[in-house]
């Protein structure tokens, strides 16, 4: 069964009730090689897996639990300061096999039919830019997607998530320390230095994530440091 907007419904029982109110969007890859066996997986009571939105390659979409409803896709970890990340956000997968079963680029047919739901989802709950995020920026330790190969650039160029900065300020010269103090205040778990690099670089240098804290590292951190603060008293959102 379709909604007039054209997503179609297949309900999970993996829900329970929120605990705060919604304020991040996560984009997730399924890690699976086929969409059909990772949706009923999602819709499967006793899985513990769940999430509001699946879009497969093709571009369909499907929800599969209420916005109200806090589904289980996120896990454990942090952003910003905020844990329980699967009560504060609504959690979209799109099919795609992953790092360990074949990672491909995403179809544009995949990436258009996202932008309209993220679009929607954020104006509904007036989500800041900096919080469409992906699973592995709330969790550098275990998660890998939506990886260096999901068109971040696209969603920014529809003013649906921050952009990685096309000219860089100078490179501060922090020490790894203060890389990651400042990684931390951005956004990032800091508990394995590494790991957050890595995922901050699949995020913001996607064409380099070896997780080396180098000058062009440290120098887009600072850029975009400087272009939120700028952004923020401009109060664009």
């Amino acid at each position: 069964m379709n909604r007039a907007d054209g997503i179609g419904w297949r309900p999970s029982p993996n829900f329970d009730a929120r605990r705060r109110p919604v304020s991040i969007i996560v984009i997730h890859y399924t890690g699976m090689m086929d969409a059909e066996a990772a949706q009923m997986l999602l819709a499967r009571a006793g899985s513990g897996v769940s999430c509001h939105y699946f879009i497969d390659e093709a571009g369909g979409v499907v929800q599969m639990v209420d916005e109200a409803q806090r589904a289980w896709h996120a896990g454990a970890g942090r952003w910003r300061g905020r844990d329980d990340i699967n009560s504060a956000s609504v959690g979209i997968e799109l099919h795609n096999p992953g790092h360990e079963w074949g990672y491909r680029p995403f179809p544009a047919a995949q990436t258009e039919a996202l932008i309209p739901l993220v679009a929607a989802i954020r104006a509904r709950h007036r989500i800041d830019l900096a919080d469409v995020i992906g699973h592995a920026d709330l969790a550098p330790t275990r998660k890998e997607d939506p990886g260096e190969l999901f068109n971040w650039a696209l969603l920014a160029r529809y003013g649906l998530a921050l952009a990685a900065p096309r000219r860089l300020l100078a490179d501060p010269l922090w020490s790894d320390g203060a890389f990651g103090l400042a990684l931390e205040r951005f956004g990032y778990d800091i508990t394995d230095l590494h790991a957050a690099t890595v995922a901050f670089q699949r995020r913001f240098r996607q064409r380099d994530v070896g997780g080396v804290i180098d000058g062009e590292t440290r120098a887009t951190l600072f850029t975009l440091q400087v272009l939120e603060e700028t952004r923020r008293n401009r109060g664009n959102d």
